[in-house]
């Protein structure tokens, strides 16, 4: 029940308008700036690039994952965006990204940052995940989505 409290409608953007990395982190960090007023947007900005200069968290098939450690988040937050144009995102496969899941968590809580990767990972791995993800219309069928993919694979 992870996902579920990490991501919500609210959250989900489904036309991004960013074409690279850096607008697509602070298109994605207001959205969930609007929903937890508390996160530090600089801060969160910071987290993402620090971890993706790391390694590129754009991990295959046009999805991108980033995620960071923000120590103004309470717990774990989130955002879901959608670019059917595609991002110029430096992914491991080179190609450009649709799908992306922002994940922002404060450093006390390691372990459900792990979690909240995991169970994601676990739904990314259904083959049909992100066609039925680009054709939602709205951001709740995309949270209701995610949240149906997510139960059954714990089936």
């Amino acid at each position: 029940m992870i996902l579920e409290k990490v991501f919500s409608p609210e959250t989900v953007i489904l036309n991004l308008e960013s074409t690279d990395k850096d607008e697509l982190f602070e298109e994605m960090v207001e959205a969930i700036v609007r929903v937890h007023p508390g996160l530090d947007r600089n801060q969160a900005l910071v987290a993402l690039k620090e971890r993706e200069s790391k390694m590129s968290t754009g991990i295959m098939h046009g999805i991108a994952v980033p995620h960071g450690n923000c120590a103004s988040a309470k717990d774990v937050v989130g955002a879901i965006g959608i670019s059917h144009a595609g991002i110029d995102y430096d992914s491991l496969d080179k190609a450009p990204v649709n799908l992306v899941f922002l994940i922002l968590c404060n450093p006390e809580q390691p372990e459900m940052h792990l979690s909240v990767l995991k169970e994601l990972a676990s739904v990314l791995q259904n083959p049909g995940f992100v066609a039925d993800v680009m054709e939602k219309k709205t951001t709740q069928e995309v949270y209701d989505l995610l949240c149906a993919y997510k139960n059954a694979s714990l089936l």
